[in-house]
């Protein structure tokens, strides 16, 4: 599908013709001598003498040559563009934060794997994570790491290989060997700041209680409520444990409950695989779709079209000019 964008332009077709038909050829008076015998030295030269006024004459090829060579231009002149094939992208309706604890407590090695076997409680949530970032499909991702500090690891971004890549590279520790719990979850709410979407879900994985924390838990809980995040608070460890190894619970189904979300206890990987299960029938994935037409200019193509008939008609003539002077 082609289409004119300056349609305008084309009113400029019939031009030559109207001056053609408008405008007297010029001519231009010369100096010249009379002498009564000019037929005596015209027949003896063999010329044959021509009206005292002459015009310069076009040979059809010319007249054809230059007629294309206008109507390429005036068609440059239009910009005409080409319609391309339609063109779907899907946007998701919803971005999502995992907020990764990366305390010392994570060096435990007390998670069940898949087989029972006890693994270290970062690397049984990495194969979990790595399975459930590549699932994610239009979601729009970000991780937040957290320990003594709250790190932005990746901002926003639908290239989940690059997520899961990144994971893996994560390391016990690399943020400090605390848990500031209420940071994470106010570095997440700043972050939220950038999204333009109404579904906001932050899925909080940790497994101890908050250690210095320059906003409580609860008070970020009730700032993400009024920003609409959702938080999902996953408890990883032993509810039981003493001091900073004590997974705290209680503080982790607040969070939830204030933000209208969910709290789930992962004991193993099994668990976990099914607590992420729960979390995309609670909260379907909702997408928008547009479509559009990307416009190919066709400009170019005539104003080369145009010049490459010129030069070859120039050329030509040339050629023809030269061979009949050699002949002659």
């Amino acid at each position: 599908m082609f289409e004119l964008s300056v349609p305008l332009a084309l009113i400029l077709l019939p031009l030559p013709i109207a001056v053609w038909v408008l405008l007297p050829p010029f001519k231009q008076p010369v100096p010249a001598l009379r002498f009564p015998f000019f037929a005596e030295v015209a027949s003896a030269a063999g010329l044959q003498p021509g009206p005292a006024s002459t015009l310069l004459e076009q040979s059809k090829v010319q007249l054809i040559v230059t007629a294309v060579v206008w109507v390429f231009l005036v068609l440059a002149l239009s910009q005409p563009q080409r319609l391309g094939e339609p063109i779907v992208q899907t946007k998701s309706k919803r971005d999502i934060i995992l907020g990764v604890d990366l305390s010392g407590s994570m060096d435990q090695v007390d998670f069940e794997d898949q087989s029972g076997k006890n693994i270290q409680r970062l690397a049984g949530v990495k194969q979990v994570l790595d399975r459930f970032i590549e699932m994610r499909g239009d979601d729009r991702l970000s991780m937040i790491v957290f320990g003594s500090r709250a790190y932005i690891y990746v901002p926003f971004t639908h290239d989940t290989v690059s997520v899961r890549e990144l994971l893996e590279q994560t390391t016990v520790g690399i943020a400090g060997p605390h848990t500031v719990l209420g940071d994470a979850i106010g570095l997440a709410i700043f972050s939220f700041e950038t999204s333009d979407v109404q579904d906001r879900l932050l899925i909080l994985l940790s497994d101890g209680a908050d250690t210095g924390s320059r906003m409580s838990p609860i008070n970020a809980a009730e700032i993400a409520a009024k920003k609409n995040i959702k938080i999902i608070s996953i408890g990883i460890g032993d509810p039981l444990g003493k001091g900073e190894q004590k997974l705290d619970e209680v503080t982790l189904k607040k969070i939830a409950k204030l933000s209208d979300g969910a709290y789930y206890h992962a004991q193993g990987e099994n668990s976990l695989y099914q607590i992420y299960a729960s979390i995309d029938a609670l909260l379907p994935q909702k997408v928008e779709t547009s479509s559009y037409r990307p416009r190919i200019p066709l400009a170019p193509y005539f104003v080369i079209g145009a010049a490459t008939l010129a030069v070859a008609f120039f050329a030509a003539l040339v050629c023809i000019s030269l061979t009949r002077s050699r002949r002659t």
